[in-house]
């Protein structure tokens, strides 16, 4: 879990060396290194977990269970280590941030991956980071001008992934991964700006809301679990549950609070070459020149706009 603690100092703004890379690295604190290494790592593994588990079960369900019980859990964390009990207004604040980030963020990726790669998925997402820049102009605050660079070199490689074979699948399923990146960041900006619950508890509230959204939706499709799936399914379920939700969106949340938006959001870009790499070592998926190519633009894109920001 991550530990509270002061807000991290910050980063030097100047120009990245290799001198300056060693002296951001001293500022890094050890509960913010773990935190990186918590989504950078964890959450470049669990699209081959989810592609792994939605190939038995059904997919809204599958998540309605995983972010329920993971909420369930920290919550009883958040009461053993004796903090407040959550307010009907921190309730009310998490319901929008937990429908977009696991109904619009998870949901629409688990669906999606019934029939797009781990890999590929890993790369659309990726672009999230992009849309927390365009989120955050409309709220005031204005891109710099790599950034702007950024957003116009990620769109060229979503372009690039969807004009070649590589997204393939389902029409819908591609519409729903595109869409997906945008509703994580809404949440992601929103989580900024309401009145959230702070600690364990903040992320429990989000996991909650959004869980029972996400099994909303999935009774209403019609969703329902039936008798054979095999424990490699529950096996991954399992992982996402515990390493997916309970590590890494704790991680997550505690990066929102306690570090500036483009350092908390800059596992996007690590995620698609672990799950690209894992997708193609144990998945046996697909590993063409175009996804290739969508995965280095999109990847420079987004570490344009993480470095265009100066403090």
């Amino acid at each position: 879990m991550a530990p509270r603690i002061e807000t991290s100092p910050p980063l030097p703004s100047g120009p990245l060396t290799a001198d300056g890379a060693v002296a951001a690295l001293g500022r890094l604190n050890l509960p913010l290194l773990l935190a990186l290494a918590s989504v950078y790592l964890i959450w470049g593994s669990t699209y081959l977990a989810m592609h792994i588990a939605v190939e038995e079960l059904p997919p809204l369900l599958m998540g309605a269970v995983r972010f329920v019980a993971g909420g369930l859990i920290l919550l009883g964390v958040a009461a053993l280590r004796g903090e407040r009990l959550p307010t009907a207004r921190q309730w009310r604040a998490a319901l929008p941030i937990g429908a977009l980030m696991f109904l619009g963020g998870n949901g629409f990726v688990a669906i999606a991956m019934q029939t797009i790669d781990s890999s590929v998925a890993a790369v659309v997402c990726a672009t999230m980071p992009l849309w927390v820049a365009v989120l955050s102009t409309a709220a005031g605050e204005r891109p710099s001008g790599r950034e702007w660079l950024g957003l116009g070199v990620g769109f060229a490689g979503v372009v690039a992934l969807f004009g070649g074979a590589s997204l393939g699948g389902d029409p819908v399923h591609a519409a729903l991964i595109l869409a997906s990146p945008i509703a994580w960041a809404a949440g992601s900006v929103l989580a900024r700006r309401l009145p959230v619950a702070t600690g364990v508890s903040g992320s429990a509230l989000q996991m909650i809301t959004g869980g029972v959204a996400v099994g909303l939706v999935a009774l209403a499709r019609g969703e329902r679990f039936t008798a054979g799936a095999s424990a490699e399914a529950w096996l991954a379920v399992a992982y996402l549950v515990v390493f997916g939700s309970l590590i890494a969106f704790t991680a997550y949340n505690w990066l929102l609070r306690n570090t500036r938006p483009a350092l908390a959001t800059s596992y996007a870009f690590v995620n698609p070459a672990i799950a690209v790499v894992l997708g193609a070592a144990i998945g046996g998926e697909r590993l063409g020149a175009d996804a290739i190519v969508a995965t280095g633009l999109i990847i420079g894109a987004v570490a344009l706009v993480v470095t265009g920001k100066r403090r």
